[in-house]
């Protein structure tokens, strides 16, 4: 089993930055393939970035493209979400997936790309 442990968020103004990070607990014999999704209070999670298995590859949801930069370190099994430029609107529980199979693309937006998922991290933005 698989353990994700996401750190990072907490409190900044509009306007800030953070940089979101999740390790997995056991190191793949091959690779992973990595995402992170949103849920705020009273709404669905809803994708927002994504970095297929061999790392060549990156997704953005549309209205976060440029503000937030997805990116691995292989040798940490970890992954980060850099987040500029943050509004209020932004602010959720943020969470990571991983996958040890690589992701169809029909389904790189969808949890059910991703088997394994970590516990989340609050990320609140102050207007």
């Amino acid at each position: 089993q698989v353990r994700l442990v996401e750190s990072g968020g907490g409190l900044v103004q509009a306007g800030g930055s953070l940089r979101l990070s999740c390790t997995a607990s056991r190191r793949s014999m091959t690779n992973y393939a990595w995402a992170w999704f949103r849920q705020a209070s009273g709404k669905e999670r809803e994708f927002v970035s994504a970095i297929s298995w061999g790392g060549g590859s990156t997704y953005y949801a549309d209205s976060l493209q440029g503000r937030f930069t997805i990116s691995r370190d292989d040798n940490k099994v970890t992954v980060y979400l850099q987040m500029n430029n943050l509004k209020p609107e932004d602010a959720a529980v943020y969470y990571c997936g991983a996958s040890t199979r690589p992701v169809p693309p029909a389904t790189v937006r969808t949890r059910d790309g991703y088997a394994h998922w970590g516990q989340g991290t609050q990320v609140t933005v102050s207007s």
